[in-house]
């Protein structure tokens, strides 16, 4: 990108890092957002690049404030699980790609993947539940759909 003019002031914006506020159900943070910025007013752009930032610190907000893991929990359970994201994703749940969206902050896990995580922090060896479960071809007979 060419360095834009201030839609403002139509002086030359410039990259930049500048701090930002962002306050979600309560819970703040101030972060360093890059962008394109004008000396001569308070405008600013951010490319898709950019916004991946703010995204990232507003879904480690939301975590925080929902009592949600954070990226760096989740992998540390993940690491001690000794298993790779793609497995994680699909014995844990999310799909093959879900544990790289939630490691990374672009995606927040939902409350009963970080339950599961929480738990299975607690005692390890409960992943060999979820191993023969993934094993186990999921066949149901008529008669397992009858109540009674």
């Amino acid at each position: 990108m060419t360095n834009p003019i201030c839609p403002k002031t139509s002086a030359p914006m410039h990259r930049d890092v500048r701090s930002m506020p962002l306050t979600y159900k309560g819970e703040s943070i101030t972060f360093d957002m890059p962008g394109w910025y004008c000396d001569q007013s308070d405008e600013s752009i951010h490319t898709g690049k950019d916004m991946r930032v703010s995204d990232r610190i507003l879904n480690r907000v939301k975590a925080r404030s929902e009592g949600l893991l954070e990226p760096e929990d989740i992998r540390r359970i993940r690491k001690k699980l000794r298993i790779t994201q793609e497995t994680a994703g699909l014995m844990i749940g999310g799909g093959p790609r879900a544990f790289q969206k939630y490691e990374s902050g672009d995606l927040l896990p939902s409350r009963a993947i970080s339950s599961a995580l929480v738990l299975l922090d607690h005692d390890p060896d409960a992943l060999s539940i979820l191993k023969r479960r993934q094993n186990k071809p999921h066949v149901l007979s008529h008669a397992a759909l009858l109540p009674g």
